[in-house]
C-alpha cells in the first residue's frame, strides 16, 4: 500500500475482493467506527480498536492492511490515537497504522511512528515506514538515512515513495551511497543492486543546450 491510493479505490477493492462474510463484517465494522464518539484508551477502547486488532482474521491477512486502514479513517483517529494503536499493536498492526498516516495526519505529527519503524530490522515495517507520508515529511538527513536502511536490510527501493523527486541532483546521498559501497566492497559483502539504480537517480539533469 505504499502508492498514494485513494481511499476510496482502497474500498472499492476490499468490496471486490472479500467474500461475503469479511465484507459484512467490515461494513459492520466501519459503520462502529463512524458512529465513535470519542477515542477512547487502553483500558476502554472503542468497539472499532477491537475490530481494528481483529481484522488480520476476519478479512486475510492479505487484506488487513487496507481494512485497518479504511477503519482508521472511518473513526477519524488522531494522532494520539494512532500512536497509541502503533505502541500497543502487533507488527501488523503498526504497518497498517503507518500506511494511514498520509490519509489522516497532514502535517509532520506523526514522524516519530515513522521513525520508530526505520529503527526495527522489521522489513515490512521499513517499507511500510518509507511511504507517501515519509516522502511529505521526512527531513532529508532522516530520509537518506531511509534509504539506506532499504540497501542494508534488503528492502526493495520500490518501497521508497517519490525516489525520483527527492534522490534527483542530492549529491550528499550519493555521498553516502559511495562510502557504503565502499565499506560493503571491503567487507567482502556484495553491493545491493539498488545502490547502482538509486546512485544513477543523484545525478543531476544535464544542461540544456539550446539551438543557435
Amino acid at each position: 500500500m505504499n502508492q498514494p491510493t485513494s481511499l476510496t479505490a482502497v474500498r472499492a477493492h476490499l468490496d471486490t475482493a472479500l467474500s461475503g462474510a469479511a465484507r459484512a463484517w467490515l461494513d459492520q465494522a466501519l459503520a462502529e467506527a463512524a458512529a465513535a464518539t470519542g477515542h477512547g484508551d487502553e483500558k476502554n477502547p472503542p468497539v472499532w480498536e477491537l475490530r481494528f486488532a481483529e481484522a488480520g482474521r476476519r478479512t486475510g491477512q492479505e487484506h488487513a492492511d487496507a481494512a485497518r486502514v479504511v477503519l482508521l479513517h472511518a473513526a477519524r483517529a488522531d494522532t494520539g490515537t494512532l500512536a497509541r494503536l502503533y505502541a500497543e499493536g502487533t507488527a501488523a498492526e503498526r504497518r497498517a497504522v503507518l500506511h494511514a498516516l498520509p490519509h489522516l495526519v497532514p502535517g509532520p505529527e506523526g514522524l516519530p511512528l515513522v521513525e520508530d519503524a526505520l529503527r526495527t530490522n522489521d522489513t515490512r515495517l521499513v517499507a511500510a515506514a518509507v511511504g507517501p507520508y515519509a516522502a511529505e515529511h521526512l527531513p532529508a538527513h532522516a530520509w537518506r538515512h531511509s534509504v539506506l536502511k532499504c540497501l542494508f536490510t534488503g528492502v526493495p527501493v520500490d518501497a521508497v515513495a517519490e525516489l525520483w523527486r527527492r534522490a534527483h541532483g542530492d549529491t550528499e546521498l550519493a555521498r553516502m551511497l559511495g562510502d557504503f559501497a565502499q565499506e560493503r566492497t571491503a567487507a567482502g559483502r556484495p553491493v545491493p543492486d539498488d545502490l547502482q539504480r538509486v546512485l544513477a537517480l543523484t545525478a543531476p539533469a544535464p544542461p540544456t543546450v539550446k539551438e543557435s
